[in-house]
């Protein structure tokens, strides 16, 4: 199609979006190394994070080309906590895929993203993966789609999905179970036939209109933002307009424009209406603002995504080993990383009123723990308080956050977890039974499942999968008693002795190992019997030059529970603080000395 010397290609924006783990990225790839735009050892999930979980963190852009069309994908993140990085992709795409597994079925992320999409009134794909496991059954998982599209108030035209059954590892997308296939080109012609065509010369005849949905960044060029242009041309030197979602404008001028091609950026003089793309030359550029040829023209709509759940205070990390390891350890240095965050993580609200301490508030744990783990990574020594639920009032009522809970585990512990989360607040919805597990859905306060993972898995003996998504702010219910367990605190600082942690393994549970350095203040276990115990762990055997009557005791010592920022985010106490450095992750009282300890507590009673 061709328009003033101009050729437009066709254009089609799709989404992958699914649960956690249902085969998204796998299926992105396989797409992208059939059409020729990587190669076999290249994947989306590039990030090292993301590599050593195994789950995609970040919405990443690439784009595969077909029959003479241009699509251009979008891979989003699983986990519900990154729910903010699916909710301002779906905005400028214009269907999406959405991936079920076989044998799991629709899963709670799987109705937060198809709930987004219906509501922006996307027609999603259906794509039944992974239909070659053992326990796989593609017509029963289909109709618990089918079930979810009604459930969530779908339309007759959405409701008539297409269907495509894959084998996302090997590459094979087929439209019915009795077909031989041996690629994806029976989903690749699907998406040609049912994804809108994003491009037009009547929309690139249009002003320029053009949303950021992703921030990028580049030393040489500064931000960068990836977004789609809506309607006009974008082209490089161009003068425009930003304006904010309130209305307020500003100019600027695109220095230069990068089109996607498989997962490369290559630069281009200018870009069409329909099409995805990274500019730069706009220094304070932000997620939903507009940018637009025409200064009197109306700000796109804002990009909103869901409230934070949680909330903990980030502070300068001050136990006796600080700056030991850090580059970046001062207050400001620490403010300068959360406000450069902030520009790119829509899900993070920080409040930076306090000089000593900022309130950050993300949408769950491992939402604040790759913050942390990043943080880390960057040569930060932080310290953070407890996470707490935010709880509000509305209508003068205190509420709080809800989640729906679905776990899949053996028979055999179901007994156990009903136990443990009805202590916890939460109430079974709906109960499924297949073959030798089962499936339980229970629905309680965010309280109650915050520090609960690692129970979990102790319980079900590392065999039980459990998935959470928020489903709204409820009424406050009854306090929640979640900590049975007490801190075991060293008295002194010095070296941990093998002898000393034998003695005091009997306890409870050890996080350290024997020539472990610690200091007075320092959680180095905790106890069984749920006491504050205060214990020297630097003692040693006493040596004397009298012969023992019997042989010596053999020291037996229990491998210790390694403390990693998710796990220390769970079990700290309120009292306590994680500290957090390059290389280790440790638990501290937040008053080290029991004289200071004394002082707080006599303060607190006072008020």
């Amino acid at each position: 199609m061709a328009r003033d010397g101009l050729f437009f290609m066709e254009i089609r924006n799709i989404a992958i979006i699914a649960h956690v783990d249902h085969g998204k990225t796998t299926l992105t790839d396989a797409l992208m190394r059939q059409t020729g735009a990587i190669t076999e050892e290249v994947s989306m999930d590039s990030n090292t994070l993301e590599k050593e979980r195994g789950i995609t963190i970040y919405a990443k852009n690439a784009s595969v080309s077909y029959k003479g069309t241009k699509i251009n994908i979008v891979d989003t993140p699983g986990h519900a906590d990154f729910g903010s990085e699916v909710e301002r992709v779906l905005r400028s795409i214009d269907s999406v895929l959405l991936v079920v597994d076989a044998q799991e079925g629709p899963m709670p992320q799987t109705r937060f993203v198809l709930k987004k999409s219906l509501e922006l009134g996307l027609k999603p794909i259906v794509i039944i993966n992974k239909i070659d496991k053992p326990a796989a059954n593609p017509p029963q998982c289909e109709e618990q789609v089918f079930n979810l599209f009604i459930e969530l108030g779908a339309t007759d035209e959405q409701t008539d999905f297409p269907v495509v059954y894959t084998i996302g590892r090997a590459g094979i997308a087929k439209l019915k179970m009795e077909e031989e296939s041996n690629d994806l080109t029976p989903l690749l012609d699907v998406i040609l036939a049912k994804v809108p065509c994003a491009s037009s010369s009547e929309l690139s005849s249009k002003a320029l209109m053009f949303q950021p949905f992703n921030l990028g960044y580049d030393n040489f060029l500064g931000r960068l933002a990836v977004g789609r242009i809506h309607e006009g041309i974008i082209k490089q030197g161009q003068d425009v307009t930003i304006k904010k979602p309130t209305g307020e404008s500003r100019t600027g001028k695109i220095k230069k424009i990068f089109s996607f091609k498989g997962l490369e950026k290559t630069e281009t003089n200018q870009a069409e209406a329909g099409d995805i793309v990274m500019i730069a030359g706009l220094p304070d550029i932000y997620i939903g603002e507009t940018v637009t040829s025409n200064p009197d023209a109306k700000p796109l709509p804002a990009i909103a995504v869901d409230e934070p759940t949680i909330s903990l205070n980030f502070l300068v990390n001050d136990s006796p080993f600080a700056g030991r390891e850090g580059k970046f350890v001062t207050s400001r240095q620490i403010r300068e990383y959360l406000e450069r965050e902030l520009e790119i993580n829509v899900g993070l609200q920080i409040d930076f009123s306090s000089p000593d301490k900022f309130a950050v508030k993300g949408r769950g744990e491992l939402h604040i723990a790759i913050l942390l783990e990043n943080m880390r990574r960057s040569g930060y020594e932080i310290q953070v308080s407890q996470p707490q639920v935010i709880i509000r009032e509305e209508n003068s009522v205190k509420v709080e956050p809800f989640e729906e809970v679905i776990i899949d585990a053996p028979s055999e512990f179901q007994g156990v977890i009903i136990e443990k989360l009805g202590m916890r607040g939460f109430i079974i919805s709906n109960i499924e039974n297949k073959d030798s597990s089962v499936r339980l859905s229970l629905e309680g306060p965010t309280r109650g499942i915050l520090g609960y993972k690692n129970q979990f898995i102790i319980d079900t003996k590392g065999e039980g999968i459990m998935s959470s998504r928020v489903i709204g702010f409820k009424s406050f219910t009854k306090e929640i008693k979640k900590r049975t367990v007490g801190s075991m605190v060293s008295m002194i600082t010095g070296k941990a002795l093998g002898f000393a942690l034998w003695n005091l393994q009997e306890r409870g549970s050890l996080y350290i190992g024997p020539g472990t350095e610690v200091y007075e203040g320092m959680v180095i276990g905790n106890t069984s019997k749920g006491e504050e115990l205060y214990v020297n762990p630097a003692k040693g055997k006493q040596l004397t030059n009298m012969r023992a009557s019997g042989a010596d005791d053999a020291i037996d010592l229990t491998p210790p529970i390694i403390l990693t920022i998710e796990s220390g985010l769970e079990i700290m106490a309120e009292d306590e603080y994680l500290e957090i450095t390059p290389q280790n992750t440790r638990l501290r009282k937040q008053y080290l000395t029991e004289n200071d300890r004394t002082k707080a507590k006599r303060g607190a009673n006072k008020i």
